[in-house]
């Protein structure tokens, strides 16, 4: 127990026995001091694990509490018959994520054992062995992680409404020697969700009704609920302050040579990018619509605040306040683009949830790239790590960043397109099959990405014959 190493305790024995005591005496005073000593350290420990466990658990509940927002908007967004709905996806996104990120969602994604390999996690089913106090995870862990991978379903929920290792900068061998930089999950939760929602809602086709014969817009399908999209913006947002900030996971740790900045110190600077790249993309979009359409237009500028926030995740932890700022407006210029392209494309995204979260989280790895600051760097990953190319880091840093993204989107669309494909093509994405429907595409995504990103189910009004026959056209 004793809290001293052995030449500590002995330098106190002789600095004892200097001061005139016996050489028994000197023993036993050294060795009562140490146990003392010890036990000090073993409480300060122990309150040590406390604060951070409760911040951890803080965050969770924080980044929980978005499932609320992801519900309301999306109740909002939509027309008020698919209401009921879209409301149950989310209920269940939760509900199937929850079972199968216990049963193997946690051990593909953190699983370490002798039999691991680069590819995926090999132990940790079920909560087997946890807490592990030798990688240091509790199941305050698992819970935060866990309310991550329901987010990622989220995400994909939006995109189908109304229809019925090496990459990382910690791995012991980084792309291009620096490894790529998503602190919260800028690819791993939005990109994830975005692109596997653009191949649901690419694969299963536009609303009915929502392009005529010819191409051109149809019937307006707009959302039926301002005041629940605004709320569920407003519960996103402050549920992003567990996602981003909370990502840190630990609180009390202290910069090296400083006594005054720390953790505490950089999940505050987090909190304040996050909210200054949000807050630049929804004011870019306000007026950027405004000129284009000729009025103002508070779906597109609740979603562009949500493109800052999901554009800012990468790098929230690396770059300063800023440079935020420039994040945030060139996120509303994505969403913009994005939004055109899939108009010109007769791609029907209800939520605009892949252009949001699948366009402006590739955005803001690559902004990363960019702009991350080297002594951000320095602070949250180590020496050895690159930064930013306009920062003066050279190219690497982007580089990885670049191949990072093509790897996201390349190993979506292998694992999930042909999933999605698989589903409607047997009419599996109608109401009577969603059972179905949801545990094949929990079960891909769980054994493919190692985060278990649960898909929506559909439902219509229509039959399958009817909806097969007229799907994306109107007389």
């Amino acid at each position: 127990m004793a809290s001293c190493l052995e030449n500590e305790e002995g330098f106190l024995i002789d600095l004892l026995l200097t001061g005139g005591l016996s050489s028994s005496s000197a023993v036993q005073v050294g060795e009562f001091v140490c146990n003392k000593l010890g036990t000090v350290s073993n409480k300060f420990s122990t309150h040590t694990l406390a604060i951070d466990n409760t911040f951890l658990l803080m965050s969770t509940y924080l980044v929980f509490s978005m499932q609320i927002g992801f519900a309301m908007l999306c109740a909002g967004s939509v027309r008020a018959k698919n209401t009921v709905n879209i409301m149950l996806t989310n209920v269940l996104d939760a509900a199937a994520g929850g079972i199968s990120f216990y049963l193997f969602g946690f051990g593909f994604a953190f699983g370490r054992s002798n039999h691991n390999n680069a590819f995926i996690g090999s132990n940790y089913f079920s909560l087997q062995s946890i807490p592990d106090k030798s990688n240091g995870f509790d199941f305050s862990f698992y819970l935060f992680q866990w309310s991550f991978a329901i987010a990622a379903a989220g995400i994909t929920s939006g995109s189908i409404a109304e229809q019925d290792g090496w990459l990382g900068a910690f791995g012991p061998s980084r792309l291009f020697g620096v490894g790529a930089i998503d602190f919260a999950g800028g690819v791993v939760v939005h990109m994830v969700g975005g692109i596997a929602g653009l191949w649901g809602a690419y694969i299963e086709g536009p609303r009915i009704g929502r392009f005529t014969r010819d191409g051109s817009p149809g019937m307006d399908m707009r959302g039926h609920n301002s005041p629940l999209v605004v709320l569920g913006t407003f519960l996103l947002w402050f549920g992003w302050f567990g996602f981003n900030p909370g990502s840190y996971l630990k609180i009390t740790r202290a910069f090296e040579g400083s006594d005054f900045e720390g953790n505490s110190t950089a999940i505050a600077r987090t909190g304040v990018t996050t909210t200054l790249s949000g807050c630049s993309v929804a004011l870019t979009t306000l007026f950027a619509r405004r000129y284009q359409t000729g009025h103002w237009n508070l779906p597109d500028v609740c979603n562009g605040l949500l493109a800052g926030f999901a554009a800012i995740t990468a790098g929230c932890s690396v770059v300063n306040p800023w440079t935020a700022i420039l994040c945030g407006f060139g996120a509303a210029w994505v969403l913009i683009i994005c939004n055109s392209i899939a108009e010109e494309c007769k791609y029907d995204d209800p939520l605009q949830a892949a252009q949001l979260h699948g366009g402006c989280g590739a955005w803001g790895m690559l902004f990363t790239g960019l702009f991350a600051d080297e002594k951000l760097v320095l602070e949250k990953y180590g020496v050895g790590r690159g930064y930013g190319f306009l920062m003066g880091g050279g190219g690497h840093l982007l580089a990885a960043q670049i191949v990072a993204v093509g790897v996201i989107f390349g190993w979506l669309t292998v694992t999930m397109a042909p999933c999605f494909w698989f589903l409607n093509k047997h009419d599996l994405l109608s109401l009577q099959e969603w059972i179905l429907h949801a545990m094949v595409v929990t079960l891909t995504i769980q054994m493919t990405i190692s985060f278990p990103v649960m898909q929506n189910l559909h439902s219509t009004s229509l039959n399958r014959d009817e909806v097969r026959k007229n799907k994306g056209q109107i007389n």
